[in-house]
């Protein structure tokens, strides 16, 4: 629709321009991309509006008496700028709008043309042929995992949103650089540590030895550490002990740690593996640390920052917490033992990070809980000096709980990503085998698990990212509704009806006389539809929200099951409309899939 789009703009632009000039000679002309359009919301207004609230004060007119005059001057023109009138549609006044009613042969043959034309490209370019972000370098941080337990739901979420942010930026143009910080080491990792020592250390336990992931283990000795710690509260002083003789060098208690972290990534790396999540670069805390603290004794020395009456280094940031705030006005960028903490730790690596690949945006993926850390980063970064840090974004999003309630690492209440996705990979095998499909799908096993992916990916990115959420595991399997694997479902529907045309000797029909048979209103519904994609993936890349893309999908699944219920395809009265349809279906499977990628919904040919 984005060409039809593009001539109504161009063709409003040019009669508003030429009202502004009988009415108020001195004002700047009007470019055609500044244009807002929206869709009416009763299909018989037409389907592009033109709001005229804008222009009134620059024309000292009501917005209805604007449109009414821009509609008389479009009316009364045969063309603008080599655009006929009669070409785009009928115009017409609608209160403060100016409507068009576009042509539906003509508008549905551009729509349907590009997309066959783009194929895979379908949704990154705008209307005038260029990406909207092109040009533009976004360094993307997400996941965050700690070396002391493995990924779970909460990482799921956030792993889903860094993914799919990143590739709906690469769409609208970005040049995108995925990094991830591993956060490995702090006391967390020493009580994971600890608890090895004390439980499994002198039995000789590893992984290997226990048959289970190495992230899974590690995360149980963190678990054993919270128990024993309740009955021995010195165990806390003793991992605290353990992160000194770390941060010093000692050499057994770094053996322990570089075992125990290859444990961990390990595990961690399959699990990105298995959820098609990637990276371009690893920062690691313990790499990036010492550049922090660095940072901190300099701005001490230049005063930014103050050493507290107990010894520690700290930053006044009563200027952005305000009055009202009930947290400290002060934080604390180093221990009064001189070790470092998260925020030390995240200065160097923003640092580090511009350094090695300077960026136009740096969005950090990471929980709501934080939203104050981030705050009191971009600040102190800011009072140190660096302009890009003006260029830092906080995607802030909600946290993720299930129906029993919150999770907690320390009481091994977190539900395990790899343990989450066997659960639903089971049930959708289940389903595959009580409907006996085994054999028609193909490969039942890898099936399941892509239906598994697309269950937890969809239910996780259809909610916008700042909102809490209940992760349900059976609603997200559903077939039926708003979840993954209906999309997938309806993907494997168009995919069938294209398989039994071609084994039929029938081929869709891309010619712009097939199309023009394409007129009941569930057909330009679907078509309209289609041709939002492109301003769809901008709006998502403008506002990083996969959700919006997610909504999408599904109101296209939905338009088509519409098309399909009320317009047979191959069973259409004239094979001259049933090549027309296949064609429009051929389209709408080419949408699904552009789509369906940008959210982490694997496609499936059959289900």
């Amino acid at each position: 629709m984005n060409d039809a789009k593009s001539a109504c703009r161009i063709v409003v632009a040019a009669a508003l321009n030429r009202f502004i000039a009988e009415k108020n000679p001195d004002a700047s002309s009007i470019d055609a991309g500044s244009l807002t359009l929206q869709t009416p919301p009763d299909p018989s207004m037409g389907d592009i509006g033109v709001p005229m609230f804008a222009y009134a004060k620059l024309l000292r007119l009501a917005p209805p008496a604007i449109a009414q005059s821009v509609v008389h001057i479009i009316n009364s023109a045969p063309s603008f700028e080599e655009i006929s009138v009669s070409s785009v549609g009928e115009f017409l006044a609608a209160g403060p709008y100016v409507n068009v009613k576009l042509d539906k042969s003509a508008a549905s043959f551009a729509i349907l043309s590009r997309i066959a034309g783009e194929g895979s490209e379908y949704g990154s370019k705008s209307d005038d042929g260029s990406k909207p972000f092109d040009g533009k370098r976004v360094m993307v941080e997400y996941s965050s995992p700690n070396t002391n337990k493995p990924l779970h739901l909460g990482h799921m979420r956030n792993d889903a949103l860094g993914e799919s942010v990143s590739r709906i930026l690469k769409e609208a143009g970005a040049e995108v650089y995925k990094v991830n910080i591993i956060n490995n080491r702090g006391i967390h990792i020493c009580k994971s540590m600890l608890a090895y020592k004390l439980f499994h250390e002198a039995k000789g336990d590893t992984p290997e030895t226990l048959g289970i992931k190495g992230d899974h283990f590690v995360g149980r000795c963190y678990v054993e550490f919270d128990a024993y710690a309740k009955e021995h509260p010195e165990a806390v002083s003793e991992a605290e002990e353990m992160l000194r003789a770390w941060e010093s060098g000692d050499a057994d208690v770094r053996a322990l740690w570089k075992t125990m972290n290859d444990w961990t990534l390990s595990g961690i790396e399959k699990t990105y593996a298995r959820t098609g999540v990637s990276f371009d670069k690893l920062y690691f805390e313990s790499e990036t640390y010492l550049k922090g603290k660095d940072e901190i004794k300099a701005g001490l020395e230049k005063g930014i920052f103050f050493k507290a009456a107990d010894g520690s280094v700290r930053i006044d940031v009563s200027e952005i917490v305000g009055g009202k705030d009930d947290r400290e006005h002060e934080k604390v960028l180093l221990r009064k033992d001189g070790t470092s903490v998260y925020m030390t730790q995240d200065i160097g690596t923003a640092i580090s990070r511009h350094d090695d690949w300077p960026f136009n945006r740096l969005v950090y993926v990471v929980a709501s809980e934080q939203i104050y850390h981030f705050k009191v980063l971009f600040y102190i970064l800011k009072k140190l000096g660096f302009d890009w840090a003006n260029d830092l974004y906080h995607l802030s999003y909600g946290l993720v709980n299930l129906p029993s309630g919150r999770m907690k690492s320390r009481e091994g209440t977190i539900v395990d990503a790899d343990d989450l996705i066997d659960e639903l990979h089971a049930q959708a095998f289940k389903e595959i085998e009580a409907k006996g499909r085994e054999a028609e799908v193909g490969d039942a096993d890898d099936v399941a698990e892509k239906i598994a992916l697309a269950a937890l990916h969809y239910y996780l990115l259809n909610v916008a990212p700042v909102k809490d959420m209940l992760f349900n595991p059976e609603e997200s399997l559903s077939f039926t509704g708003n979840t993954g694997p209906y999309l997938q479902y309806m993907g494997a529907r168009i995919a069938s009806i294209l398989r039994k045309a071609e084994e039929s000797g029938i081929a869709p029909d891309t010619s712009e006389k097939a199309v023009s048979l394409l007129s009941s209103e569930s057909e330009w519904d679907l078509i309209k539809k289609l041709g939002d994609f492109p301003s769809v993936v901008a709006k998502a890349a403008e506002a990083l929200d996969p959700s919006v893309v997610a909504q999408y999908l599904y109101d296209v699944s939905k338009a088509f099951g519409k098309f399909y219920q009320q317009c047979p395809i191959l069973a259409a009265e004239k094979t001259e409309l049933v090549k027309g349809r296949l064609f429009l279906a051929e389209c709408t499977l080419t949408v699904l899939k552009n789509a369906m990628y940008l959210v982490l919904v694997p496609y499936l040919e059959k289900m």
